[in-house]
């Protein structure tokens, strides 16, 4: 009784809201020190190709550097390997209440091998790295109040909005990927928590690394009503590009997976030797790829051939270094080949439509939100992320049309949502459970409902929750993939039910159920 008056208390909001700015403060603390780190390993790159390139065996002490580091990567995800990947559907499986990750193995990991893989030129992002970064700090602040299950996957969303602010130096853009890609559930006093958390991380990063933006973009001109018709298509090309792009990443993996070698080594050094060979060839591909946007800052129509090229030289690494499970996020990596999408499409139709040149900008930023929406399928995120990067509000309406068009263009195309893919991949999700023998009578109708962390029927079979009569949980969408219950499944945080119920008992089963799916965790303003 105690714990649940805990629960639905004021006070606890309060203290929860005191402890998503502490989470705020250590995972903005974690993320600029990597920051810094992968800033260091970068430029440290750079000096390197420039000044070893005229020494006569220069390009052989830095393959065999690279080569150990690698064997130092593919050693420590050895010997954690919940550092695998990016991190956000680890993240994601954490929160759901599906994976348990020792927080300090973690970040400790997380920290080392980011900072090898950049400095070996994997093309490669801090975004996901960070994500997990702040995720493993909220658990940290968890164990150190001793908080409950339920709470400590609260302070890891919060850790997660935390870390994406401090990555992107965009705090809403952190709060809003914590809750429509992490947490999934929105309520007043947890937007608050993951506010307080993000703009704590944000303040943190802009004093000791500056408040300039990652990434700074400007327009020349606002687009236009009339060139708004190519705005559509722009929304419907991203949708497409983003679901090829999907495709893509997910049969490099699977193709990575069919090397027959436990150990990681033998995926990873495909990624580290395609590195050294950019080395030689086209050094612009290496590492997440900020020096690409810095190129395309001065529009001119003469740079079409290159972008494209560099595009594709871009999305190939990305995929291998992806592909081969390298540490290493894929964010930073998509908002660059999306601002090159856009450039191109900027481009050429200037060349078809006679649109001035300057306007190319424009139609970078809207691929990155045309990219961002159907890749991650978080549309409102990558309208404030657009928002954030740009400092106007001017784009607001183009990258709203733009994300609307290419989440529906990706979704009509049936490839799965990027980090949902990855985390079914995580999760073993299967679909070959039985469906439910019983079935209801009458006139029916359809309700979706999401389980929040922490509601009673988390961890419950189906057979033993007191469904309403005449109601029959039809699927469950668990990580991007549908499965059809038996009595025996048990309900996960962050399922989405599919029920079928009478008609003539609506109101009361949908009351009923929306109370089942509820958090017991009093994050829903009273």
């Amino acid at each position: 009784m105690a714990t649940a008056e805990r629960y639905f208390s004021r006070g606890f909001q309060v203290s929860l809201l005191a402890e998503g700015a502490v989470v705020g403060l250590i995972g903005g603390g974690v993320v600029t020190l990597y920051r810094i780190a992968l800033s260091w390993a970068e430029s440290t790159l750079r000096g390197a190709l420039a000044s070893w390139a005229a020494q006569p065996f220069g390009f052989l002490a830095l393959s065999g550097a690279v080569a150990l580091m690698m064997l130092v990567v593919g050693r420590l995800m050895l010997w954690e390997p919940c550092t695998q990947g990016s991190g956000i559907p680890q993240v994601d499986a954490e929160v759901a209440g599906q994976m348990d990750m020792p927080w300090h193995r973690v970040m400790a990991a997380k920290f080392a091998e980011g900072t090898l893989t950049t400095l070996s030129g994997l093309s490669l992002g801090r975004e996901g790295p960070a994500v997990q970064l702040g995720a493993m700090s909220g658990k940290a602040v968890s164990k150190l109040f001793r908080r409950s299950r339920g709470e400590e996957r609260v302070l890891i969303t919060c850790g997660a909005g935390a870390g994406m602010a401090a990555a992107f130096h965009a705090p809403l853009t952190g709060v809003m990927f914590a809750l429509e890609e992490i947490h999934k559930v929105f309520s007043a006093p947890l937007v608050i928590s993951v506010m307080a958390s993000s703009v704590v991380a944000d303040f943190f990063v802009s004093g000791v690394l500056g408040v300039k933006p990652v990434l700074t973009l400007a327009f020349m001109n606002d687009i236009p009503h009339t060139a708004y018709p190519l705005v559509l298509v722009m929304g419907v090309v991203m949708g497409v590009v983003g679901a090829l792009y999907n495709k893509g990443m997910f049969v490099a993996q699977d193709l990575f997976r069919k090397i027959p070698v436990e150990r990681p080594y033998a995926r990873i050094a495909i990624a580290f030797g395609l590195s050294l060979v950019m080395m030689k060839v086209a050094p612009v591909l290496l590492c997440g790829g900020d020096a690409i946007v810095e190129m395309l800052q001065t529009p001119a129509r003469d740079y079409l051939p290159l972008v494209i090229a560099v595009l594709l030289g871009k999305y190939a690494f990305t995929t291998i270094c992806f592909g081969s499970g390298a540490p290493g996020g894929t964010l930073l990596p998509l908002v660059v080949m999306g601002a090159l999408t856009g450039y191109a499409f900027g481009g050429i139709a200037g060349a078809v439509t006679g649109m001035p040149i300057h306007y190319a900008m424009n139609f970078l930023v809207l691929g990155i939100t045309g990219l961002f929406a159907s890749s991650v399928r978080a549309p409102v995120t990558a309208i404030i992320l657009t928002f954030e990067l740009t400092g106007s509000l001017d784009s607001m309406l183009a990258a709203t049309v733009v994300s609307i068009c290419s989440y529906l263009v990706a979704n009509l195309m049936k490839v799965d949502p990027y980090y949902e893919h990855l985390l079914a991949g995580i999760l073993g999700v299967s679909t070959s459970d039985e469906r439910i023998t019983h079935a209801a009578s009458g006139s029916k109708i359809i309700h979706t409902h999401m389980v929040e962390t922490g509601s009673p029927i988390e961890g419950k079979r189906v057979a033993d929750i007191a469904w309403p009569q005449g109601t029959l949980v039809v699927t469950i969408t668990r990580g991007g993939k549908e499965i059809v219950p038996r009595g025996v499944t048990k309900i996960q945080a962050q399922d989405r039910l599919l029920v079928i119920m009478d008609l003539a008992n609506e109101d009361q089963s949908e009351g009923v159920i929306r109370e089942l799916c509820r958090s017991g965790l009093g994050l829903r303003g009273r």
